[in-house]
């Protein structure tokens, strides 16, 4: 579980810091994302309702208020991604990772998210892994990508 009060610490009590919050116990937690007792005591610490802090959460497609894997691989859908391979990069992982957009392999590695767009345009298909984006994304090289993570995460 993520040091809470260790990161609460570092931020003023001010509402404006409530995005570098989540993100940063979000990225402490290992299931990576924002339980209730964090978005408690975030509200606390910042001084404002819990509703606020859980719209904010719920607002943004990079929170997550459930668990998800090790890894968050997120396939642009923008248009642009999606007419240069996108769908295909998709139904790619689906089959390699063995899980349906959302869901987060057996092994706990990897969750499979798409977002609506990367910011990428003139190099998709964009993938974002982790807080990598990727452009120009094969299935070769993302297979390559995701073997290595694994390999990583072995040792």
């Amino acid at each position: 579980m993520a040091d809470l009060s260790g990161i609460l610490a570092k931020y003023p009590r001010s509402a404006e810091c409530l995005l570098d919050i989540l993100h940063e116990i979000q990225d402490a937690e290992p299931g990576n994302y924002l339980s209730e007792g964090a978005l408690t005591a975030v509200a606390e610490h910042v001084r404002i309702p819990l509703s606020r802090v859980l719209s904010t959460a719920s607002f943004y497609s990079m929170f997550s208020l459930k668990p998800r894997g090790r890894h968050i691989i997120r396939v642009c859908e923008s248009p642009p991604c999606l007419l240069a391979g996108g769908e295909r990069l998709i139904a790619y992982l689906k089959e390699k990772l063995g899980v349906e957009v959302g869901g987060t392999s057996e092994d706990g590695s990897f969750t499979l998210e798409t977002t609506a767009c990367l910011g990428a345009c003139s190099g998709a298909p964009a993938v974002m892994i982790d807080e990598k984006v990727h452009e120009g994304v094969t299935e070769e090289r993302l297979g390559r990508i995701i073997d290595e993570l694994r390999g990583k995460d072995a040792i």
